[in-house]
């Protein structure tokens, strides 16, 4: 993407096939985005034949990634070839993680998720939710709760804030590990993979040089129901100067996946570079969505 694109600038690469071009970059230089967390710091390099990614520990390839597919629900079958660097990525999540599990002395004991589980939960251990905290959410999501005081939601508020906020020290610890571990990817199969996963509308958007806001919901969901009206507004408000995107999670489950989406409705927003700017969880009144708009620039 950007870096081959720069390469190509020097008209000596113009010839020389993007992936290896590629070779040598992380894999968020070449694809920006495309990687949610460990592989972002991944090198691109031509592995041996079937190889796809490889540490100084792990090692996986095409033919593993083949007999997972076998195993899918056929009416998934599609969205998950469209998305096995993203079934990969998560794959490599578990077992490095599994790993570090059991390099720690954490409890070996029930199955490997339990174990990765448990050994995530007491890393995670100590986070807290402070009073303003919790008290700035209210204030910020007071019309989503239906007139309800502080006090008869605070308990909900801090199990909801602790769960985020636990989600994304997990994120940051996965992207850590991706840092340190000597992680290489063959740049052939990262390329055709990529073209694959960009194959839909959020990324199509995203990438297109506009500013972009994605609406992540389903049909029959009240707040869900409740945006539809307002993404038709910003639509005739903003026109050209910003994509609007519906996914219906529904039916792009694996899309859905890849964007963390576990509660909806989920609005995403993207600055004209493609990097997330902001996410809201619920509906989101226009104004409201109005005012992340202008502090992205777009007005």
């Amino acid at each position: 993407m950007c870096g081959a694109v720069l390469l190509g600038a020097l008209g000596f690469f113009e010839a020389i096939p993007a992936a290896h071009a590629s070779k040598g970059m992380t894999l968020e230089q070449a694809y920006p985005g495309l990687a949610s967390g460990i592989l972002k710091t991944a090198r691109l390099d031509t592995l041996d034949k079937g190889v796809v990614l490889k540490t100084d520990e792990l090692q996986m390839d095409e033919n593993s990634l083949g007999e997972l597919l076998k195993e899918v629900d056929p009416d998934m079958r599609k969205q998950y070839e469209k998305n096995l660097f993203f079934i990969l990525e998560q794959q490599a999540v578990e077992k490095v993680l599994l790993h570090e599990a059991r390099k720690s002395g954490a409890k070996t004991e029930g199955s490997e998720r339990e174990v990765i589980l448990s050994f995530l939960s007491h890393k995670v251990s100590g986070i807290k939710i402070s009073d303003e905290e919790a008290r700035s959410f209210y204030e910020e999501n007071k019309a989503n709760l239906g007139g309800a005081s502080f006090d008869q939601v605070k308990d909900g508020i801090n199990q909801y804030l602790l769960e985020r906020k636990r989600h994304e020290a997990i994120i940051a610890y996965v992207e850590s590990l991706g840092e340190r571990l000597n992680i290489r990817m063959d740049a052939g199969w990262v390329e055709k993979q990529s073209a694959l996963a960009r194959d839909n509308p959020v990324d199509k958007a995203r990438f297109s040089g506009k500013p972009t806001m994605v609406e992540f919901g389903a049909t029959g969901c009240a707040p869900c129901d409740m945006m539809q009206p307002v993404l038709e507004s910003l639509k005739k408000k903003f026109q050209e100067r910003l994509n609007i995107v519906f996914v219906h999670v529904g039916e792009e489950q694996i899309l859905g996946a890849r964007y963390g989406i576990n509660s909806i409705p989920v609005q995403v927003f993207f600055d004209k570079n493609g990097k997330e700017f902001f996410r809201h969880v619920g509906f989101f009144p226009e104004g409201e969505v109005e005012k992340k708009l202008a502090a992205m620039g777009v007005s």
